[in-house]
């Protein structure tokens, strides 16, 4: 996503979107629709489509009546009724794609609900819509300060200003009916236009917000996801899925969207194998089913009382097992289909030089000089000369030696006696 103008620059720092969103691309924009008819044209004598889609703040998009038969293309700025006043909006589809789309959403062509299109927006009307557009973020800070002083249970997401500056739309969100007549007083008395509250799901919010998920992309219901189906814990089930609320939740808080999309593939594969509550009756024992692999189709058994023990069966074998137990019969035991999937783990090379190891760089390398020579003499014996000029030297002792002793006595005691007198005076 992206058109040329969100490129980075020559030092490598992103310019971001010159056109604040308004490029003729649409390429920046969240829901995005690629348009395939765009290269070809329509048969002779054929209108185009009447009707056109139009992109409002945030991914809000709404079906529009082009009465005046106005040329219009994808990325134009185009001025719409609305109730009072006019919109500002940016045409994101036009041509037959609107028709599927209107037939995907179930719209009604002749429905009252359809507004028409006024004109092209001139510099006037796109001056004043950016100027209230500028006002949003300041006047959401303060909507919200204001929540708080009042000590509303809600959470104020986002502000949309209409086109003309003529009113404001605040979309929250909160788990309790809240009662805001005293909020909606002290919002027109402090921002002087005409107020509107929307309550929307967290789903919804987190569409209008976006963000990044937990596998590293724009999360889908801001940028194609458009329904929001219903996700359960089942789901997770199906999928052999660890039960924990942080991991399946997603930035909205609930269950994430994505565990419905591979669900259906899971489901198919699971047809094959029995179900997990059948117990399997051997003569050993029963036995319980302890965990499967449904892609690669096994199941692993465990005897009740020997719960560590596990045994490796095929889903085919497992099937086996009870049409035998519906038959009032008992299989020898697992052993005999267990034995028949172990794996052969040798390896085909030896580790010689020790590159597998991880921590081989931890210890630090020992000197090889002086191991020599500490096994050189390990390996030598004192003759019978050396162990007698040894035990010489121990018993009598050199008479340098004593000589240095008697000396070193002589200091010592002459020390001790200079500390005493210093201890005195």
């Amino acid at each position: 996503m992206g058109c040329n103008s969100c490129s980075s620059a020559k030092d490598g720092q992103p310019k971001g979107c010159n056109n604040n969103g308004t490029c003729g691309t649409d390429g920046c924009n969240k829901l995005t629709v690629f348009d395939w008819l765009s290269n070809m044209s329509l048969p002779g004598g054929s209108l185009p489509f009447p009707y056109v889609e139009i992109r409002f703040k945030n991914g809000r998009k709404n079906f529009f009546k082009n009465i005046e038969n106005t040329s219009l293309n994808i990325g134009d700025v185009v001025a719409t009724e609305s109730s009072p006043g006019h919109d500002v909006g940016i045409v994101t589809l036009t041509g037959e794609l609107v028709r599927i789309q209107m037939k995907k959403k179930k719209v009604d062509q002749d429905s009252e609900e359809i507004k028409k299109i006024y004109r092209k927006a001139s510099q006037k009307d796109i001056d004043i819509w950016q100027k209230a557009r500028g006002r949003e973020e300041t006047m959401k800070v303060r909507a919200r300060e204001i929540a708080i002083r009042l000590e509303l249970q809600m959470k104020i997401s986002d502000i949309e200003f209409q086109g003309d500056g003529s009113k404001a739309t605040f979309y929250y969100t909160a788990e309790e009916r809240v009662d805001f007549r005293q909020l909606i007083k002290e919002f027109a008395h402090e921002f002087s236009t005409r107020i509107e509250m929307r309550q929307v799901g967290f789903r919804q919010e987190a569409a209008r917000l976006g963000g990044v998920g937990s596998c590293g992309r724009e999360l889908c219901c801001s940028t194609w996801l458009t329904d929001f189906r219903s996700v359960n814990t089942s789901a997770a089930r199906y999928q052999q899925l660890s039960l924990n609320p942080q991991k399946l939740a997603g930035q909205c808080g609930k269950l994430k969207c994505c565990l419905n999309y591979e669900l259906d593939a899971y489901i198919d594969a699971l047809n094959s194998f029995p179900k997990t509550d059948v117990k399997l009756r051997t003569e050993k024992g029963t036995a319980v089913c302890q965990k499967i692999d449904i892609f690669k189709g096994f199941l692993w058994y465990a005897y009740e009382g020997e719960w560590m023990n596990w045994h490796k069966i095929s889903v085919e074998d497992a099937n086996e097992i009870i049409a035998v137990n519906s038959n009032n019969e008992k299989v020898a035991g697992l052993e005999e289909f267990a034995s028949e999937l172990i794996e052969d783990t040798k390896t085909d090379f030896e580790n010689v030089v020790g590159q597998d190891s991880l921590t081989r760089f931890d210890q630090p390398k020992r000197n090889k000089r002086r191991n020599r020579n500490k096994r050189k003499t390990k390996g030598k014996r004192p003759s019978e000369k050396q162990q007698v000029t040894v035990s010489s030297k121990t018993k009598g002792g050199n008479p340098e030696n004593k000589k240095t002793n008697k000396s070193s006595n002589q200091r010592n005691k002459k020390r001790k006696s200079r500390n005493k007198n210093n201890d005195k005076a």
